[in-house]
């Protein structure tokens, strides 16, 4: 008996050539729709699926392939007696091939001004019942989900008359991921609807953007996944424009700056090395925020990451080509800067829309075994929401220094401090265990510059010791969230030395 195919796609990419070659090759097509139409209008023979089924396409075609003539033509097990005599007394003819690609759903629902109702109409139903039909019966049955796939089926074919085992698998294993996450995109849906952050099973579909050389470190694997719903203005969709391709940390990195720099109105500049800021700057223009964060830290910056939120112009880049640096993250270049940049072969260059990321995005972590979710850290402070608790409040010139460093010490791995004077980053201590050792790093990296400088402390000092260290330093205000049971003691030592302490009520821990 010739072997019989079961077309149904809403991607036509290939699928005239690919009919043609199983007509060639005196496979029997079946097909609806659409994909009926496109498949006759281009003179390949074909069977319209009601003419199987003995029964009209229904419902605006919600109901065609739902049908026992066609679940029992993929299901039927080849070698079973009971089958065969099942399909014999039910006139049902087994379907040996089905190519079939769903909805364009997640298409449907990027779409600025989609409808609920236009979204539900692009939920598939037959198809990933067919799919998941043919992926159980791949003993017996080629399933294609993936236009890439269809000169592997067509040369196996060809050459052998049939698939081998071994690609009917390995199709069905795609098969089964592609539904998988076809209907997590769906759920996913609903539950921003519905503003359900936690469901009971949690299921965010992310599609492979890149298989990475390797990992953390050469010897783990790693690949690069991007979000299927909301990754607009993330690193996922940059545009690269020169250098190599991005590895697993330099991805972790470029994250880390692209979060801090968008905390800045004013043109700013962020420097990051291993997750963490080490050069942070903002100025009237890019030119002055990129040597304050260069000034900040020259040699941590040196093989560092940058972002910045102002198109790159040729002044900034002869300067940023004196150094080593990875990358270099910009709304945009100017074509005089791209000329100037791209002569470091290796140097990548990213460009990011303005687009803002989702707000309610959530962050998640992987453990032993589970998977912990939390919110992203969006939260921010303003002036009239701080608390003075010392004697002195701060000057004007202070207060916009403290505002500075609060929005750098967020984005530090805790225990972090950060020193700041003239809108940069003087000092940065971060992941130390105890709070008054990222204070000593900080001042120690600061040297002379601490005096004069403020401090911010992204979580409460459980002692007096940190203001201690700060005020010996010169440091003349502090930031810090509050809320430990010994804030006294910190309030009567920082008085004692006439520094100038607020507290915010927000902590901002990151490990």
């Amino acid at each position: 008996m010739n072997q019989r195919a079961l077309i149904s796609v809403s991607d036509k990419t290939g699928v005239v050539d690919l009919a043609r070659a199983f007509a060639s090759l005196g496979i029997e097509i079946i097909s609806t729709g659409g994909t009926y139409r496109a498949l006759q209008e281009a003179g390949v023979p074909v069977t319209n699926i009601s003419e199987v089924t003995g029964f009209p396409e229904i419902l605006d075609g919600r109901v065609k392939t739902l049908h026992p003539k066609i679940h029992g033509g993929l299901l039927a097990i080849r070698d079973r007696s009971s089958h065969q005599r099942q399909l014999e007394e039910n006139g049902i003819n087994p379907i040996d091939i089905v190519v079939v690609n769903l909805y364009p759903f997640q298409q449907t629902i990027k779409k600025p001004d989609v409808t609920i109702e236009e979204a539900i109409e692009n939920i598939d139903i037959g198809g990933p019942s067919m799919l998941r039909s043919a992926a159980k019966n791949h003993r017996d049955v080629t399933v294609l989900v993936d236009p890439k796939d269809y000169g592997l089926v067509i040369e196996e074919l060809k050459q052998h008359g049939n698939t081998s085992m071994e690609t009917r698998r390995y199709l069905a294993t795609k098969v089964f991921n592609h539904t998988a996450c076809y209907d997590a995109m769906i759920a996913d849906y609903f539950n921003r609807l519905l503003e359900n952050r936690f469901p009971d099973q949690f299921t965010i579909p992310y599609i492979r953007e890149k298989t990475l050389r390797y990992g953390e470190n050469p010897h783990q694997q790693a690949a690069f996944y991007k979000k299927a719903i909301g990754e607009e203005g993330t690193l996922a969709t940059a545009e690269q424009k020169n250098g190599k391709e991005l590895s697993y940390n330099n991805i972790n990195d470029a994250n880390a700056a692209l979060e801090l720099v968008r905390e800045f109105e004013e043109p700013a500049v962020v420097a990051v090395k291993h997750m963490n800021p080490c050069g942070v700057g903002i100025g009237s223009d890019l030119f002055e925020a990129y040597q304050k964060a260069y000034e900040a830290d020259p040699v941590s910056i040196f093989g560092g990451i940058i972002a910045v939120n102002r198109p790159v112009d040729a002044k900034t880049a002869a300067e940023m080509k004196k150094i080593f640096l990875e990358i270099i993250i910009a709304p945009s270049f100017t074509d005089e800067a791209l000329k100037i940049l791209k002569a470091k072969k290796n140097l990548r260059l990213l460009t990011l829309d303005g687009a803002s990321p989702e707000q309610d995005a959530l962050k998640l972590q992987s453990v032993g075994g589970g998977l912990l979710v939390q919110e992203e850290d969006k939260k921010s402070v303003n002036k009239e929401e701080c608390q003075v608790v010392t004697e002195r409040a701060p000057t004007e010139e202070e207060w916009e220094q403290l505002l500075f460093a609060w929005k750098v010490v967020k984005h530090v791995k805790s225990n972090a401090i950060v020193l700041a004077k003239d809108f940069r980053t003087m000092g940065v201590g971060a992941g130390q265990m105890n709070r008054v050792g990222s204070a000593k790093i900080a001042i120690e990296q600061a040297g002379e510059a601490a005096k004069g400088s403020v401090l911010a402390s992204d979580a409460f000092f459980p002692m007096r010791d940190t203001v201690e260290t700060a005020a010996a330093a010169g440091v003349t205000a502090i930031i810090q969230p509050g809320g430990s049971i010994r804030d006294k003691e910190s309030i009567e030592e920082a008085n004692k030395h006439g520094i100038a302490m607020i507290f915010t009520g927000i902590r901002h821990f990151k490990h």
